[in-house]
């Protein structure tokens, strides 16, 4: 599966030949406050060529994931860093997962069913798929 943006949301769908899949920013994070190096190092994703950010917002009492209308780079040059937009970036293997800051335990997720939305999980190793092959872009 590949992450593709759908209007203003993030789905995964089949890698294929008709799938344009999305580049991701992913800037570290100067603010060391939040910092825990078991948990990974801390990040920021964005869209590239886009002005989206991945953020994280709890609604209907449950953190979901969202893309915010907003450059990386003016997230990344606030003086501090907002824990919304904040992720720590593990490696398990050669896979990366995205736990997110302001939802401790919450990690970005996919389902194995296609043309679902990108989401955040707490049960990990059961049904959704939270970790992720990254590939340098050429």
């Amino acid at each position: 599966m590949v992450w593709v943006l759908n209007g203003n949301s993030l789905t995964a769908v089949p890698a294929s030949n008709n799938a344009k899949p999305v580049i991701l920013n992913l800037i570290a994070c100067r603010d060391t406050e939040l910092q825990d190096v078991e948990k990974g190092n801390l990040v920021f994703l964005g869209i590239k060529s886009k002005n989206l950010c991945l953020f994280c917002k709890e609604i209907d009492g449950k953190p979901t994931l969202q893309l915010k209308d907003v450059d990386i780079m003016d997230v990344y040059n606030e003086s501090k860093a907002p824990k919304a937009f904040l992720f720590y970036h593990g490696t398990e293997g050669s896979t990366s997962v995205f736990q997110s800051v302001s939802y401790p335990g919450w990690f970005i997720a996919t389902s194995p069913t296609a043309r679902q939305t990108v989401t955040l999980t707490q049960k990990r190793g059961e049904v959704n798929n939270t970790n992720f092959y990254l590939e340098p872009e050429n």
